[in-house]
């Protein structure tokens, strides 16, 4: 068994396996013995594997013969996989000296946290010679009353510039599967990432549901990667966002009592129908219609959760998880005007 298999998932991603796989190579300690690195193709039909059978031969290769999406794509490659951690991560990622140490360090001393991230910085920004984080998991995530995500460093559209202001190690909701370490052991018994939703906010839904089991969440900032980010679908690529405002929905209903589900989702509707007028009045009709149509397809899906969602309430602490921050950071970002982590006062 090894210690940590470092698995990157690829979908025709040759020139960023050409450009970030030599990084991880590099800096993850392989020639040590614990530590493996592993590519999960998805099918892909550019020069991937030729790339990898030429350049990399020491890297293993899992080969799909179909793209199964990022969560079912990760579930099927970690099915076959035999270490103590898992560190799924995208393959438009650079790590940096000494990435995996302390992650793995503080993992082994702290048996009761089952994920941890490092610290996510932008590649782009890094090119420009800036340090910024990186829209996707920045310095650690959070979740709001309503469901909406947000970071250290990273609240909605407005990204901050890395001083060290979230240098600490602090407990987080949830962890981003940019590049996420894992208890194989933790990320199989809670059923791994869902794969109905395809991609995006799986990891959130995967973290939610080992919080909600008393397991914590870490962000480990003294680990630090860059993240190009958008690499799959750009930002406003109305797929995008389809699958975000529907699996958002999803994970609410997989992980709310009755009750609390039914008071937010009369928010939501507001909210959801605000979002889309926002998009239409910016000339962006695709991707008003892509709320609509997730609104719609949730409403077709739920049902098939409703096993899952039994399994996760029963399972569930009586126990708050602070993490989930009881304030809206709608409310908080566009009347108060607070733009920035620290100025939720939240104490992280």
């Amino acid at each position: 068994m090894k210690k940590v298999s470092v698995v990157i998932l690829n979908w025709n991603g040759e020139e960023l396996l050409r450009k970030f796989l030599p990084s991880v190579c590099r800096y993850s300690n392989v020639e040590s013995g614990d530590v493996e690195i592993c590519v999960a193709d998805n099918g892909s039909t550019d020069g991937s594997l030729a790339l990898l059978d030429e350049e990399f031969p020491s890297v293993r290769q899992i080969r799909f013969e179909e793209n199964h999406g990022f969560a079912e794509g990760y579930n099927r490659a970690i099915q076959l996989i035999n270490a103590e951690y898992v560190l799924l991560l995208n393959d438009d990622v650079e790590v940096t000296e000494n990435w995996l140490d302390y992650m793995v360090s503080y993992m082994d001393s702290h048996p009761n946290v089952a994920a941890c991230q490092p610290k996510i910085l932008s590649y782009r920004a890094k090119e420009e010679g800036k340090k910024v984080f990186e829209y996707a998991g920045a310095s650690g995530g959070y979740i709001d009353k309503y469901g909406y995500p947000f970071c250290r460093g990273r609240i909605f559209g407005t990204v901050e510039e890395d001083k060290g202001q979230y240098d600490t190690d602090a407990m987080v909701f949830w962890a981003s599967g940019a590049s996420l370490l894992i208890r194989l052991d933790d990320y199989l018994s809670v059923g791994g990432l869902d794969g109905r939703f395809f991609a995006h906010m799986e990891e959130i839904d995967l973290c939610w549901r080992l919080r909600s089991r008393g397991k914590g969440i870490v962000c480990l900032p003294k680990s630090v990667v860059y993240h190009i980010g958008a690499a799959s679908l750009k930002t406003e690529n109305p797929q995008k966002t389809y699958l975000n405002f529907r699996n958002n929905l999803l994970m609410l209903y997989k992980n709310l009592s009755q009750p609390e589900l039914k008071r937010i989702l009369r928010y939501r509707f507001f909210f959801d129908c605000l979002a889309a007028l926002v998009f239409f009045l910016k000339g962006n009709r695709e991707n008003a219609s892509a709320v609509f149509r997730a609104r719609r397809d949730y409403k077709k899906m739920h049902y098939a959760f409703a096993s899952e969602r039994s399994k996760n309430l029963i399972s569930s602490t009586d126990e708050e998880i602070p993490e989930r921050v009881s304030f809206s950071i709608l409310r908080n970002y566009y009347l108060m005007g607070r733009k920035r982590f620290r100025q939720l006062k939240l104490n992280s």
